[in-house]
């Protein structure tokens, strides 16, 4: 049997709001894109070789009732004007041969700012450690990004990051980030 590994994949984003929390939850989906599959969540292994396409080419691919394998967070709250957060982080390895890692992260009162710089310091930091790169994780990430690039072991880190407030009215609001993969 063949093993289950994506060659491409495509990093995707939105937010709903509802006065149900699983429609919420459904309205963000499709603001994203992919509400129309059926998703697998998978842990945070970016495949060797894989390449990423831009997010319009990515749901073009995409077929209704599809399983559609993809790392994602989520959050919700209904209480109002509460920041929610959910993002993906990316880092991948200047040897394409080798596999990256893809973090995720959800909460509460994070900026868009401060998610995307702890979802690629989480991945950048777990490819860091993979690659035998040393690194205190102490310090704070610019100087750990200084140390990874110094190395010239991880080419490059990106994120895609979803934040809203909790609707005014106490309606459920909902953020989504993921990562979709395809097996081309």
């Amino acid at each position: 049997m063949m093993p289950l590994v994506p060659t491409s994949c495509f990093f995707t984003r939105g937010h709903g709001i509802h006065r149900q929390n699983l429609q919420s939850f459904e309205v963000a989906l499709r603001d994203a894109g992919i509400a129309q599959c059926n998703l697998v969540r998978v842990s945070s292994i970016f495949p060797p070789e894989c390449r990423i396409l831009a997010a319009k080419e990515g749901l073009k691919k995409l077929v209704p009732g599809q399983i559609a394998f993809c790392v994602m967070a989520e959050a919700r709250t209904d209480e109002p004007n509460r920041l929610v957060s959910a993002g993906i982080g990316l880092a991948i390895p200047a040897d394409r041969a080798r596999h990256g890692y893809i973090s995720e992260h959800h909460g509460y009162g994070m900026t868009e700012k401060k998610t995307e710089e702890l979802v690629e310091d989480l991945a950048a930091s777990m490819l860091a450690s993979t690659l035998d790169i040393e690194f205190d994780p102490n310090e704070d990430y610019d100087r750990r990004r200084e140390v990874y690039r110094m190395s010239g072991q991880i080419v490059r880190t990106r994120s895609t990051v979803q934040t809203a407030e909790g609707d005014k009215n106490g309606l459920w609001t909902t953020v989504v980030a993921a990562c979709v993969f395809f097996f081309d």
